[in-house]
């Protein structure tokens, strides 16, 4: 059984940093492609960024391009999500997805997705 466990969220003041992990089990994690999404109240999911089952490919959205860092750790089982500069605007639950498919993961069709994590950030 897939599971993706996701912590690190939390309140932060703008400007701050976090550092979100998913913690993956019940599939080969080096074979998925993985992938953060976010949502806030009154809006749609988005893709924040992704990362290919290897690391050498990464995609960010282009809101946060130059302030979020992708990355996975192979050995753990686990990907990281490193938030710079954190702004109000960045307020949401943040949610971690895999998929065999780096297509899938990227067009908001992964085969399973975590429970979530609330990153709230004041201003």
């Amino acid at each position: 059984q897939v599971q993706l466990v996701e912590s690190g969220g939390g309140l932060v003041q703008a400007g701050g940093s976090l550092r979100l992990s998913c913690a993956a089990s019940g599939f080969i994690f080096s074979f998925n492609a993985m992938g953060w999404y976010r949502q806030a109240p009154g809006y749609q999911r988005e893709l924040v960024a992704a990362i290919s089952n290897g690391g050498r490919s990464t995609r960010y959205a282009d809101s946060v391009e130059g302030r979020f860092t992708i990355s996975r750790d192979n050995a753990k089982n686990t990907v990281y999500l490193l938030m710079n500069s954190l702004k109000p605007e960045d307020t949401a639950v943040y949610y971690c997805v895999t998929a065999r498919s780096w297509l899938d993961v990227t067009t908001a069709r992964p085969s399973n997705w975590g429970q979530g994590t609330q990153v709230t950030v004041s201003s």
